[in-house]
């Protein structure tokens, strides 16, 4: 005999499907017991299908939600807002690529945006900003000099200030590295599957070498 497939049928005529629900009463004790279920499933408990916003060009969807809110349900980001927190600046960048994900080796495949994932973006806002903040040449390879720039005439101010600057002026090594790929290591600290954005912060210290230490391992 064949299973009979039970549908039931709402007020409108619409088949009503099993969506996913955010509470707990359908779980286990922690002493294993199981629970009587007083009431059923609620539209308030409601949950939604993961974004798995991936990495290309920018599509986002806007989803309304409980109160008339809006949440921005973004599918695809190629761009970001990255901090440099030592140098207090924060610059739009490019995401090149999806380094490591501490929960799943699978998201680094797919190139899956998520927060908390390690992400390589492009140094060349942040390397024009530190050349023209402190005039010094940054990212250069054993051996290369500094490219001859065109001579600027400067006001003995702004040299003055140029020189103040350079004193408490210090670079981590790993980052220069980094600057001479043309690649820095950063984080994604925003939600994009919440608020449709891949913001976060560029790597540095002892939170740059663990990762730096955690991709070695992979390899």
């Amino acid at each position: 005999l064949t299973p009979r497939i039970r549908l039931i049928f709402t007020p409108l005529g619409r088949r009503s499907k099993m969506g996913i629900c955010r509470d707990s009463r359908h779980k286990r004790r922690a002493t294993g017991g199981k629970r009587a279920m007083d009431k059923k499933k609620r539209k308030y408990e409601m949950g939604r299908q993961p974004a798995m916003t991936k990495l290309g060009t920018k599509r986002v969807r806007v989803v309304r939600c409980m109160g008339g809110a809006k949440k921005y349900r973004a599918l695809r980001l190629e761009s970001g807002n990255f901090s440099w927190g030592t140098e207090v600046i924060t610059r739009k960048a490019r995401i090149v690529d999806v380094l490591y994900n501490s929960s799943n080796n699978e998201l680094v495949r797919t190139k899956t945006l998520v927060k908390g994932a390690v992400v390589a973006i492009d140094a060349a806002p942040f390397r024009q900003w530190y050349q023209q903040h402190y005039g010094v040449a940054i990212g250069l390879k054993k051996g290369q000099k500094a490219p001859e720039e065109e001579e600027t005439k400067r006001s003995d101010h702004a040299l003055r200030k140029l020189r103040k600057r350079q004193k408490g002026r210090s670079l981590e090594a790993f980052l220069d590295d980094q600057f001479a790929r043309g690649r820095l290591m950063a984080v994604i600290s925003s939600r994009p599957g919440q608020c449709g954005r891949a913001d976060g912060y560029i790597l540095e210290g002892p939170e740059l070498a663990f990762y730096r230490k955690q991709l070695a391992k992979k390899k």
